[in-house]
């Protein structure tokens, strides 16, 4: 067997592998004769048919089988051995395997493309500048918050007569047809002028109403008909909504049973504790948002500073085989750039892990379980759990056959290669409230 590598560029390449016969022919013989032993033919006794009936009902299968493994190896085992740090896997140049003749042919050359980490070089310090932004926590944001959770955990009652901002439930019934169908409106979609319409109401009341000046599209008119969208679509759209009852939503009232549905039993015990706490929790989930942002400027910016060059034709080609049928050439060019630079922030924090001997400890990994569970039970008293925590992360990291613990390790070696970044990189801190915020994260 002969292997040699054709490099046709500092990031695409080719192994070739060359067979001739008895690279393979002990092992095909080998795998006819145990065929033999096990293979149940009719008129023959197990173990008792002739080779050379295996040969012609197996052979040609068994060649191939044969042949693609030790190929598959082989492959394998030359990139292992010299080295070559390959993305995605070798793909087999697939209009020389339909021209092979298996049943003549007995030396064989097989041609896999391979797409290589062309090298970069990386300079991580106080040249790379970035800003951190810090989200304010002003009265506005913050009342908004607390009514926000007073209307979560407000208790819904019945009014007699509707107001702005009610639920009406009620029939709708066409005019000029047998359509009726009870739903519950919310006139807080409609238009001011349609929305009206449902003000000062009481059971009983009759409405008049164009379906499709009411609602958006025929789905929302389908919907509150108990229709499909296109029994709807000629349809004659006036109606009577005529009212059976009405729902408000009171808030909560500032009290301990809200302090306790929204924090916890006696977490906070006077309303100024409860601002503060909403106000922190408020802080936490910007600090997560921003901090995400931040990583993400360091990630493109070292990208724009390493100027990685990927093998982008191989890559594509590799795709869309791996997809299996399932990713089009439209897929492909939409969402190759993520990818690709999804792949070039892989190879720069692979790099400076290796540079820096950062590997993730199972002390670590136990601890970033912790804090993901910690996190999915916040709300939801924490406190009934954490004798159980232990446990929840050992069978956590168990699962999925070690997929787990193998995505905490990864996660824990990020964080760890962005914190070292951060630490040698130039961070500007800024402050902004959240709607120019919003404008940055969106431009």
């Amino acid at each position: 067997m002969d292997i040699t590598l054709d490099k046709k560029a500092s990031n695409v390449a080719s192994i070739k592998v060359n067979l001739n016969e008895g690279d393979y022919q002990s092992k095909v013989a080998d795998k006819i004769k145990d065929y033999g032993k096990k293979a149940q033919i009719k008129g023959f006794r197990a173990g008792k048919v002739p080779k050379s009936l295996i040969e012609k009902m197996y052979g040609k299968s068994i060649l191939v089988e044969e042949i693609n493994h030790i190929v598959g190896h082989a492959i394998q085992d030359y990139i292992r051995e010299n080295d070559l740090k390959i993305l995605g896997e070798p793909l087999p140049n697939q209009k020389q395997i339909e021209s092979v003749d298996w049943d003549t042919q007995s030396d064989f050359e097989f041609e896999y493309n391979i797409g290589l980490v062309d090298e970069f070089a990386l300079s991580i310090d106080k040249k790379v500048k970035v800003t951190s932004y810090i989200l304010t926590v002003d009265d506005k944001v913050l009342n908004e918050s607390i009514d926000n959770v007073r209307t979560q955990f407000g208790k819904m009652t019945n009014p007699e007569v509707s107001e702005e901002g009610d639920l009406l439930y009620g029939t709708l019934k066409q005019e000029n047809g047998d359509i009726e169908n009870d739903t519950t409106i919310d006139p807080s979609d409609f238009t001011k002028a349609n929305a009206k319409k449902f003000v000062g109401k009481k059971s009983g009341d009759e409405i008049k109403v164009n379906l499709k000046k009411l609602f958006k599209d025929d789905a929302q008119v389908a919907s509150h008909l108990g229709k499909t969208a296109d029994e709807v679509t000629d349809l004659d759209d006036a109606f009577v909504f005529v009212v059976k009852n009405i729902n408000r939503k009171e808030v909560a009232e500032l009290d301990q049973e809200l302090f306790d549905k929204t924090f916890g039993p006696d977490t906070v015990s006077t309303e100024e504790e409860f601002r503060l706490k909403v106000k922190e929790t408020i802080e936490a989930n910007y600090a997560r948002e921003t901090d995400a942002f931040l990583n993400k400027t360091i990630q493109d910016e070292l990208i724009k500073v390493a100027k990685i060059n990927l093998p982008d034709e191989f890559l594509k080609e590799w795709l869309k085989v791996t997809g299996e049928g399932k990713v089009t050439d439209a897929d492909i060019e939409n969402e190759y750039e993520i990818y690709a630079n999804q792949l070039r922030w892989n190879l720069i924090s692979s790099q400076v892990a290796k540079e820096n001997e950062i590997k993730p400890e199972h002390a670590d990994i136990q601890e970033a379980t912790r804090a993901m569970i910690a996190q999915q039970f916040a709300g939801s008293g924490m406190g009934q759990f954490a004798e159980q925590m232990d446990s929840f992360v050992e069978h956590y990291l168990k699962g999925e056959e070690g997929q787990n613990y193998m995505k905490m390790a990864e996660q824990v070696q990020e964080t760890k290669v962005m914190e070292l970044i951060k630490d040698k990189i130039e961070i500007k801190s800024k402050e902004v409230d959240v709607e120019k915020f919003k404008d940055i994260v969106q431009n």
